[in-house]
């Protein structure tokens, strides 16, 4: 027997994007390539959201 929701479910749509920040696990922060703090890049958030860290919890933010 075939579960009703495996009949509509659909894979995720995948995103080709491109994070303008990366990780240092130095400062244990999101730095951008000339290596100012992501966070205080207004552009940035303003474009993204936020600059979640994909180290530990997805719910810590670096401000």
């Amino acid at each position: 027997m075939r579960p009703f929701a495996l009949d509509y479910a659909r894979p995720a749509e995948e995103w080709e994007v491109s994070i303008p920040y990366s990780y240092d696990s130095a400062l244990q922060l999101n730095v951008l390539p000339d290596g100012r703090i992501a966070v205080h890049d207004y552009a940035v958030l303003r474009e993204w959201g936020a600059t979640t860290s994909t180290a530990g919890s997805k719910t810590h933010f670096d401000d």
